[in-house]
């Protein structure tokens, strides 16, 4: 399974907070990691759709609750991880 890593567009500008980025990238990859995993882990022959959807909670579980609603993962690249879960079957 790969290991997934979060990086916070560049042009998206974190204000007086902008020493964080490293950190904040590391601690959506670690949440995403873990949630991979996890759902793998249990996968039972979901569609695709709702390994995504499983996928962005789980993640957004393993972080702090200011950090999981601020947290807009691209889409298409969430998808191609949950394909990731649902090919592996």
């Amino acid at each position: 399974m790969t290991q997934p890593r979060v990086k916070i567009d560049p042009e998206t500008s974190l204000g007086p907070v902008e020493k964080l980025r490293e950190p904040l990238e590391d601690q959506l990859s670690s949440a995403l990691q873990v949630a991979v995993q996890k759902v793998d882990k249990r996968y039972a022959g979901e569609s695709l759709d709702e390994v995504q959807h499983d996928l962005l909670e789980t993640t957004k579980a393993g972080l702090h609750p200011d950090v999981a609603e601020a947290f807009r993962p691209n889409q298409a690249q969430l998808r191609d991880v949950a394909a990731g879960i649902v090919e592996e079957e």
